[in-house]
């Protein structure tokens, strides 16, 4: 099957991008240089084409007690205007994806917004409950009808600010807005995937090309490549990778993230993960950075010890550094060698590699 195409794809071949299938998705890896880009949204201004997202409307008069059963968040905290990080489980508390859900300035229509290629078999999976439940609810996939783009970086606020008339500046974090950008309507949302300031702007994709030019080439157009660099920085989950419901599946509590589940509410795999919650993990998703030379990558084995008897854990992501110019990784541990400053070895081609456990972020943000 062929990979989709973002409507930005000839802009980026025109722009001498490299591409990789991601998701089902053909995307620019990188245009100028990885470090390059990563640079500019961590000291400027980057500019990402992140329309390989699904979006997701929900409405209808159960549209909040449906976000709210199918997502791990509360989602009745939400005002109009408003997003919220969560996660959607199965009913064994296993992430099955996360995702950002909005409450739109209309105050009556939700958005959430799943990972590439997640749109279709989320839309049948929430129909399903919601037809299971008896609830009166609207699910309706626009992902086609979509465009996305990500400006991130501490100056991205700023240079949205220039192209459009509405107060972006007054938007604080996890909240949104409607607002003309470069003559464009669109969805002004302060959030990112890489531990900066910035904006992410939803539209329709007809308008992507006019969008793009606003921002390019006067900001750095960056690729997945930066964009995998900046959120393993910040201990960002990637989907499939840091998380897969069939080949590594894993809760909130593992996986970190567990401030985005509310105990408090129903939701699917509530008690499984209340269970989880009373008698402890024995596995904790946390960082490491590599004292000698190598880069820890998916899939590496972390042991206790330098002869790589002991195995206590794997990773799921790693890289260099960009900012801190050292090898970084992401995995599960046992949560006996999951505490900050344990020394664990990461095993690389067969030779065990000193590594000190240490929690992200690995910047100071």
């Amino acid at each position: 099957m062929a990979s989709r195409t973002t409507p930005l794809h000839d802009r980026h071949a025109e722009a001498g991008a490299t591409f990789t299938d991601f998701g089902g998705w053909e995307m620019p890896v990188e245009f100028d240089g990885i470090r390059d880009e990563h640079a500019a949204v961590r000291e400027g201004v980057g500019v990402f084409d992140v329309s390989h997202m699904g979006e997701v409307e929900v409405s209808g008069p159960d549209a909040l007690e449906l976000v709210s059963r199918m997502t791990t968040n509360d989602a009745s905290r939400l005002d109009p205007g408003d997003a919220q990080y969560a996660l959607q489980t199965d009913d064994e508390g296993v992430i099955v994806d996360d995702t950002l859900v909005y409450l739109l300035p209309d105050g009556e229509t939700y958005l959430f917004v799943p990972n590439a290629g997640h749109d279709a078999e989320a839309v049948t999976r929430w129909r399903d409950h919601r037809d299971a439940w008896g609830l009166d609810a609207v699910v309706e996939n626009v992902s086609d009808e979509c465009g996305m783009l990500a400006v991130q970086g501490p100056d991205a606020v700023a240079a949205v600010a220039d192209e459009t008339t509405a107060d972006v500046e007054s938007l604080g974090r996890f909240e949104v807005a409607n607002a003309t950008v470069a003559g464009v309507d669109c969805l002004v949302s302060r959030t990112g995937y890489t531990g900066e300031d910035g904006v992410e702007l939803v539209f329709e994709t007809g308008d992507a090309g006019t969008l793009w030019d606003a921002f390019v080439p006067a900001y750095r157009p960056c690729g997945l490549g930066a964009r995998d660099t900046l959120r393993t920085e910040m201990g960002f989950l990637l989907s499939g990778q840091d998380f897969h419901r069939e080949e590594n599946p894993r809760t909130p509590f593992e996986a970190g993230v567990g401030f985005a589940v509310d105990l408090d509410h129903a939701f699917v795999g509530r008690d499984a993960l209340a269970a989880q919650a009373e008698r402890g993990l024995a596995e904790r998703f946390t960082g490491l950075v590599l004292e000698e030379r190598g880069v820890p990558r998916h899939g590496y084995p972390v042991t206790a010890d330098a002869d790589a008897a002991e195995r206590v854990g794997e990773l799921t992501s790693g890289t260099m550094s960009p900012t801190r110019g050292e090898p970084i990784g992401l995995g599960y541990l046992d949560a006996d060698y999951a505490d900050p400053g344990t020394t664990v070895y990461v095993v690389i081609r067969g030779e065990a590699k000193r590594a000190t456990i240490t929690e992200p972020p690995f910047i100071d943000r």
